[in-house]
């Protein structure tokens, strides 16, 4: 895949950009080991310091970083600029609690008596060079919120950025730069995907970190392996969204309108599969199929588009692609369906009804703003098709009986379950999941932990 920003909206190539070659890439490693060497000694002051003038200043480009994000990948302005604004966040709070996080623990003295030792402490120490492989979805937030706990515990990064979204990646890494932190810190590698395994297996990389498709984790984890080196894996989901009889309807329609098409749809942790009891189905679905043909199609350039284009046609097509094998097998269209004539690569807000295990949709992750419907018979039927997937990012329940919230947190398979509302990232909660969504987490203390020595430090008597 070519290394170029094309404008989703209308197929025009913007900006192309040549892959880094041996010789460059070698001194961008030697460059992010000598950097490590020294910036692990630095103080969690003066990674904060530098920290929260890179949100400083993220604030300030917040318009221009939107608009590139909206013309590299097709994210509506509006999302777009929200984005910027929760990558800044994410970096204050991480300045403001990484000491607190990475601090010192000093067990309890009748826990290690009978250890030989006068004193034990653990102590949180920095890996090094980290290769992070990010997707283009959230371009922004997805590589701060792995750029901003790292560099906090005392690593650096190398990142792989997707190859759509090119100038994204190089602005994370001006930007970084501009904020003070020294050179080397974080660097953005123009590569093609043929070039991480040696980069990965290369001595001065430590781990990797990556979002995107189970294949691509799947390759990633294989060489990570073989070199006995850490990763975290983030690899997409079809996530459940339950509706039982005691939820408020009205609310839980209306917020699943933009669970699921966050985005344009292409969000790991957008909601795609609606589970509803029958007692309340047919009220669900006409409200949300209601709200679904609502949505402004368009622009993404526009204040007031809801839904922007597919990143890709390569995407588009995959879409198309499960859609029709679901209608061929019997599903009923109840809005969407078909591509709109015109340039860019759109794609409507579709709800599908009458889905069945044997449809692909079933299995497969629908990466776009399409929705299935099942109506279910109880909370047992609701656990068992929310379960069939093989995939455990995180899940939506909407109930307010306290003895089905039990079951469905006890049951659900999966790294998240909210609770009368919508899946959403936040700094302060860890975010990863199960089965073949991936393992590891990300954010919160569990996220800059990933990424660090947990050292036992044992003192004699």
């Amino acid at each position: 895949m070519a290394i170029a920003t094309v404008n989703p909206a209308n197929g025009e190539t913007i900006k192309t950009y040549d892959a880094l070659g041996e010789e460059e890439i070698e001194r961008r490693l030697a460059t992010a080991d000598s950097a490590f060497r020294t910036y692990r000694t630095t103080s969690f002051d003066e990674r904060a310091r530098l920290l929260r003038r890179a949100a400083e200043l993220l604030d300030e480009d917040a318009e221009d970083i939107a608009y590139v994000m909206t013309t590299e990948m097709g994210k509506p302005i509006r999302q777009a600029r929200a984005e910027a604004a929760k990558c800044a966040k994410a970096m204050r709070w991480y300045a403001d609690h990484a000491a607190r996080l990475l601090a010192d623990e000093e067990p309890a003295e009748s826990d290690v008596e009978d250890s030989g030792a006068s004193r034990v402490l653990v102590r949180y120490r920095p890996l090094g060079p980290v290769l992070a492989v990010m997707p283009w979805n959230f371009p922004f937030w997805q590589v701060v919120r792995f750029a901003a706990p790292a560099l906090m515990a005392g690593n650096v990064g190398l990142l792989k950025h997707a190859s759509n979204v090119p100038q994204t990646a190089l602005y994370l890494e001006d930007l970084f730069h501009r904020a003070g932190f020294p050179e080397g810190c974080f660097q953005t590698l123009l590569i093609g995907s043929g070039a991480v395994e040696d980069i990965l297996r290369d001595p001065r990389v430590k781990a990797a970190t990556l979002t995107g498709s189970e294949p691509a984790g799947r390759a990633v984890a294989s060489v990570a392996g073989d070199e006995v080196k850490k990763t975290v894996l983030e690899l997409g989901g079809s996530d459940p969204y339950v509706v039982m009889p005691s939820a408020d309807v009205d609310r839980a329609a209306k917020t699943a309108v933009t669970a699921r098409v966050q985005n344009t749809g292409q969000s790991c942790i957008a909601a795609k599969r609606f589970i509803v009891h029958t007692d309340v189905f047919d009220a669900f679905a006409e409200r949300f199929t209601e709200g679904m043909k609502t949505l402004k199609v368009g622009d993404p350039l526009e204040e007031d588009t809801d839904v922007g284009p597919l990143s890709s046609e390569r995407g588009r097509e995959d879409l198309e692609a499960l859609v029709g094998d679901a209608v061929e097998s019997g599903a009923t269209v109840l809005c969407g369906g078909e591509r709109p004539d015109g340039p860019g690569w759109y794609y409507p807000p579709t709800v599908l009804a009458d889905v069945t295990p044997g449809m692909r949709i079933h299995h497969e992750e629908a990466f776009g703003p399409v929705a299935t419907l099942y109506r279910v018979a109880d909370l047992n039927e609701a656990v068992a098709i929310a379960n069939d997937t093989p995939f455990g990012l995180s899940s939506n329940v909407w109930t307010r009986d306290g003895a089905e919230v039990d079951r469905f947190v006890r049951d659900l398979e999966a790294g998240g379950v909210y609770i009368n509302g919508m899946t959403a990232s936040h700094p302060a909660l860890p975010f990863g999941g199960a089965k073949r969504s991936g393992y590891g987490r990300e954010l919160s203390g569990h996220g800059i932990r990933e990424f660090c020595n947990i050292t036992t430090v044992w003192h004699g008597a």
